[in-house]
């Protein structure tokens, strides 16, 4: 027991909360020592038990409010509270928006030292629930038949799901339709600790504008009992249903997606448009879950980047060319580059299904191929990067500084490193103008932003 601590583990104490972390907890703070405590809103009193004091931090339950926050609402979802899809449904969507922005904001400040950048408030949805397009739901024997949910938070225990309320509502059909059929026909699924059994996951794919779907069943085993059977039934039962695939994975792995993917039924791809660009979206492609607000998304990146139909771009992190095809259709030309073959060979049937010809794509390292590019003469009018949460590589932004490109366009999945690889491009004389954060992904504490940058 360390005494120096202001708290002890299991102590019962009465706390204000003064803001909410990254991860949707509340803190509360005694003489200066920070107790995260999962259901929390700033501005509450409320009584905790603290179950566990580090040196420099603690984690607290929540056992009684005294004081609610104008902004708690009831959760929507019954089992909001076991599993760990969503983190904010008990905080009403106008105080979730707000939230984002200040987190936003706090990290371009903390981070960025960037205090005078113009913050936009986050652009949210009018209908925040049942917008993703995927769902990818692990499957469990219990007692009384198969289970189909999400992880229970911080566990491997899976929470039976009925239905998910972030979840277009054909997704929670396709699982719990294939979920019933193979429990009828006897096929098991699979345990992790013994690496047995069949069903290791049931994935949606929706085009939200098409209508299409696609039914991926993942297997530890090349054979899927029954296969003509399922395949029947899912076909009759599920509407829309153009590709049903299987995909296996025999590896002691958490990774979802294994190496062979096999096309039991239908196309190997469905396809759905995002304004008025059509992609073809196969088991393993890339692609926005939330179709309204990547819209949104796009629209801002292509607004922030000023195109006349003159300008040359590369799109860094391209995928499967979504913001490359965008951006074509107002550039003079785009280059995109990629890491993932595949991702690559989806660009490709993406332009050419949309015939957009100016656009190239190449397989590689942003890192690596953005500089041989420079080296070569291409260069960019305006450079967009949209990296994974991990941010920039270190390589690509001294490359952005070397090339000059007028414009930089940052999408970003995670404030921090967008923060973080902003005070980079700023030393390297660039200036932040300003920054609108958008709100992919309601009732979590997901929070993309856009940043427009120019050289000085």
């Amino acid at each position: 027991m360390n005494r120096t601590l202001p708290v002890q583990k299991n102590d019962y104490i009465d706390v204000v909360f003064e803001d909410l972390t990254h991860d949707g907890a509340g803190v509360a703070k005694v003489e200066g020592y920070p107790i995260f405590v999962p259901n929390g809103l700033p501005g509450e009193k409320a009584k905790i038990k603290v179950i566990k004091a580090n040196k420099g931090y603690g984690f607290g339950r929540l056992m009684e409010l005294y004081e609610k926050s104008p902004d708690r609402v009831e959760a929507k979802c019954p089992i909001y509270k076991e599993c760990g899809g969503c983190q904010l449904q008990h905080l009403s969507y106008e105080g979730q928006l707000k939230a984002k922005e200040k987190q936003v904001r706090e990290v371009l400040t903390r981070i960025g030292k960037l205090e005078k950048v113009k913050v936009h408030p986050v652009l949210g949805m009018d209908n925040p629930w049942r917008y993703r397009n995927k769902a990818q739901v692990p499957v469990a024997d219990r007692e009384g038949g198969l289970v189909a949910g999400f992880y229970q938070k911080r566990s491997h225990e899976i929470i039976d799901m009925k239905e998910c309320l972030i979840q277009q509502e054909i997704n929670d059909q396709v699982v719990q339709t294939v979920r019933e059929i193979c429990e009828r026909y006897g096929i098991s699924a699979y345990n992790e600790e013994r690496h047995k059994g069949v069903i290791r996951h049931i994935m949606a794919r929706h085009g939200m504008v098409t209508g299409e779907v696609m039914v991926v069943i993942v297997t530890r085993t090349n054979d899927l009992p029954h296969e003509e059977k399922l395949v029947e039934e899912i076909y009759n039962r599920i509407p829309g249903v153009k590709s049903i695939i299987q995909n296996v994975n025999s590896k002691k792995t958490n990774v979802i997606l294994g190496d062979v993917t096999k096309v039991l039924w239908g196309e190997e791809v469905i396809y759905d448009l995002i304004g008025n660009v059509k992609f073809a979206i196969s088991s393993r492609s890339f692609y926005q879950v939330n179709p309204e607000q990547t819209k949104v998304l796009y629209d801002t990146a292509l607004e922030y980047a000023e195109l006349t139909g003159e300008e040359s771009v590369i799109d860094a992190y391209c995928g499967i060319g979504t913001i490359s095809l965008f951006l074509a259709q107002k550039a003079k030309k785009v280059y995109g580059v990629e890491i993932v073959p595949e991702a690559i060979e989806d660009a490709k049937r993406n332009a050419e299904l949309n015939d957009i010809n100016n656009v190239e794509f190449e397989v590689g390292e942003a890192e690596t191929v953005i500089p041989n590019w420079y080296k070569q003469g291409i260069t960019a009018d305006v450079l967009v990067v949209d990296p994974p949460r991990k941010g920039c590589d270190e390589a690509l932004l001294n490359t952005i500084i070397d090339m000059k490109p007028k414009k930089v366009v940052y999408v970003s999945c995670n404030p921090a490193t967008l923060a973080r690889d902003l005070r980079i491009l700023e030393d390297g004389g660039y200036r932040t103008v300003e920054v609108q954060p958008v709100d992919m992904f309601p009732h979590t504490t997901h929070c993309e932003a856009v940043a427009k940058l120019e050289w000085r």
